[in-house]
């Protein structure tokens, strides 16, 4: 009774939920399956093995016509494996080939008549017309349409960009004055604003904030450009997973200015109101500007979320009465 000996042969096989591979020797299915789950550390009952394109489970008599280097899951028992997951991770490695999809793309697009499709084949070719690694204007015109030509980069219109929506703040500190009824105070308030408005000067009206080519702390993006939206007021963090990179192609850069520097504790309708009323039989000397500024201008009290984010009705957060003023007044009793 002559065995028929066979070689082994060698496979890929990972978790389902881990990319990292493994390679295995194995003659039969049985013996792969036992390696794999001590390798991954697996319970070996109920094990099974399946393809990692798309799913399809591995028998005995089907493992022994697989080709070696055959990609593999390990599936613990009760635990299934969808192929899309693999189609989806070779869309998302697909910007090594970016122009031969971004045709492929278009073409279908071109044809396409179903707007769910489009929209979707729409954000693909978004996302790889991806020039954010190109900082010039010369290298990257189309980016650069309908900026003034004083900008010679990306970076410093971004900077400026960002500059502008802080400088706006202050024209709004400075507008309430003409609301202030009581000359005295009136006159006290502009001296606040004039220092804030110093004060953000020095700072550059805090325009590294989306300037990419700034040092890690003073920026709100990766070095490439990416932002991150950091959610609602009332929440921690995005809940929606909300990026985008306005680095990367002109039109990201236009939805881009929909996104809100949001405060927290709001502008209008407490940090404002709050420092005129502080200012009441008080003068300039004795307000805690630097607790204005920081509320006014500043990521301690602003933060940067996508439109979706960016809730209308009121906060309900308040100044902290304990910081207004320079030091602890005491009341004559």
């Amino acid at each position: 009774n002559m065995h028929k000996i066979t070689n082994p042969k060698l496979f890929k096989i990972r978790r389902a939920n881990q990319a990292k591979k493994y390679g295995i020797a194995a003659v039969t299915l049985k013996e792969l399956i036992k390696k794999a789950c001590h390798l991954l550390k697996v319970s070996s009952s109920g094990g099974q093995v399946c393809l990692y394109e798309d799913g399809t489970v591995v028998t005995e008599e089907y493992f022994q016509n697989l080709p070696h280097n055959t990609e593999l899951v390990l599936l613990p028992e009760g635990q299934s494996w969808n192929g899309l997951v693999h189609e989806i991770n070779q869309v998302l490695g697909l910007d090594r080939d970016a122009d031969l999809l971004i045709s492929a793309a278009k073409d279908l697009l071109a044809d396409e008549r179903s707007p769910k499709r489009r929209r979707i084949l729409g954000d693909l070719l978004r996302n790889l017309r991806d020039s954010s690694e190109v900082e010039s204007r010369e290298d990257d015109k189309d980016w650069f349409q309908g900026i003034d030509a004083r900008f010679k980069t990306k970076s410093a219109y971004m900077k400026y960009n960002c500059e502008s929506r802080i400088r706006g703040y202050l024209k709004e500190v400075d507008g309430y004055t003409r609301s202030i009824p009581n000359a005295k105070t009136k006159s006290e308030y502009k001296k606040v604003v004039e220092i804030l408005a110093e004060k953000l000067k020095a700072a550059r009206y805090n325009g590294t904030y989306f300037d990419r080519s700034e040092r890690d702390v003073h920026r709100l993006c990766t070095e490439e450009g990416w932002f991150t939206c950091q959610g609602a007021f009332d929440e921690n963090n995005c809940t929606f997973l909300h990026s985008i990179n306005p680095y990367g192609n002109r039109e990201s850069r236009i939805l881009f200015s929909t996104w809100n520097l949001d405060h927290l504790i709001e502008k209008k309708r407490a940090i404002i109101p709050t420092l005129a009323e502080a200012l009441k039989g008080n003068k300039s000397g004795d307000i805690n500007v630097d607790y204005f500024y920081k509320l006014l201008f500043t990521r301690e009290n602003l933060k940067l979320v996508h439109i979706v984010c960016h809730k209308k009705g009121a906060h309900e957060l308040s100044c902290d009465s304990r910081k207004i003023y320079k030091r602890v007044r005491r009341t004559v009793k």
